[in-house]
């Protein structure tokens, strides 16, 4: 695959490390656990949407963009890394927000939402839940349109085709890594919610002939439609690169038994899961995203899922910023 000829921005300048979770192995007494460190990422707190920023920020700079729109749930790292690559280019940024949870928008709120703040974002829109966003998003693009601006619409998570190349380029990153390492990878973990890095991870891998299994933890759907996201997307993702081997959708697999009530409501095992890492690895994961993920994974390997796989790689893909609005979950114990 030639990713070279898609424009793109570079907001890391290294590989993100691999490294084993020794600890966690040992107490999980599964397989061999390994972490792609994507929360290490470049950009203001890191995580997996910076690398799908490199490529959506250098298409909105193609467009002459003035100003960048997006949209994501009021504690959203989608939205803080959009906002920091803005301010990395020079260029302005809106964004809207959705009250997922009825009433859970506060202007004085920690974690991401003071980040917004403090990157210095130009207008926040808050709307209910259940909103048509890119309608929303749209709105506000019309409104700029009429004074004269540039804006260009990044959709959620940053998860359409050109978002997605970059998890297609940490996929060649990763294989690379690997082979490096000498280390062979029977699994790889992923989350699996706006499905961009879902998509792109496993187009990467199958479009280099690596059969490496991806399993996706989701975090927002049911498995039905989040499969079929996954797979729309990675059907949109194989056509822009040209592949002829592009993933079949029994090649998508999705667990949605760990969302709990809801997307970014905590679970108990999402507690646990956190505040294991955090005492065993000394790594923060963040209680929307990778805390359920991790929590899926642990109680996969202790079902048995993985059993006669020596070594599973979790992909973290940050978010540590929304731990310090949950800091109430944390501590009821």
């Amino acid at each position: 695959m030639n990713l070279s000829r898609f424009p793109r921005r570079r907001y890391t300048q290294y590989a993100t490390p691999i490294e084993k979770l020794e600890r966690l192995s040992t107490i999980l007494g599964g397989p061999n656990i390994y972490m792609k460190r994507d929360d290490l990422l470049g950009l203001a707190g890191g995580g997996n949407k910076t690398r799908k920023l490199e490529f959506l920020m250098a298409d909105a700079l193609s467009k002459g963009a003035d100003t960048v729109i997006t949209c994501g749930a009021v504690q959203s790292n989608h939205c803080r890394l959009t906002l920091a690559a803005a301010v990395k280019e020079g260029l302005r940024c809106r964004l809207v927000l959705e009250q997922r949870v009825p009433g859970s928008y506060d202007r004085f709120a920690g974690g991401n939402n003071f980040l917004f703040h403090l990157l210095g974002v130009e207008a926040v829109h808050v709307v209910e839940g259940d909103s048509d966003m890119m309608a929303e998003m749209q709105k506000v693009a019309d409104a700029l349109k009429a004074e004269g601006r540039k804006p260009y619409i990044i959709p959620g998570g940053g998860s359409n085709e050109i978002g997605a190349l970059g998890y297609v380029a940490c996929a060649q990153e990763m294989l690379q890594q690997l082979f490096e390492m000498d280390l062979d990878i029977d699994h790889i973990i992923v989350t699996s919610g706006s499905a961009g890095t879902h998509a792109g991870v496993l187009t990467g891998i199958t479009g280099q002939n690596a059969p490496i299994p991806v399993t996706g933890i989701g975090i927002n759907r049911k498995k039905g439609p989040q499969t079929e996201a996954v797979y729309d997307l990675c059907c949109k993702l194989s056509a822009k690169l040209g592949l002829k081997n592009a993933p079949a959708k029994e090649d998508i697999v999705v667990f949605d038994d760990y969302i709990g009530e809801g997307y970014s409501r905590p679970t108990k095992e999402m507690i646990e899961a956190v505040k294991l890492v955090a005492r065993t690895e000394a790594i923060l994961l963040d209680p929307v995203y990778t805390g359920k993920a991790m929590a899926g994974m642990m109680d996969l390997i202790r079902k048995g899922y993985f059993d006669g796989t020596r070594n599973i790689l979790f992909l973290h893909t940050g978010g540590s910023p929304a731990l310090y609005v949950y800091t109430k979950e944390f501590f009821a114990d």
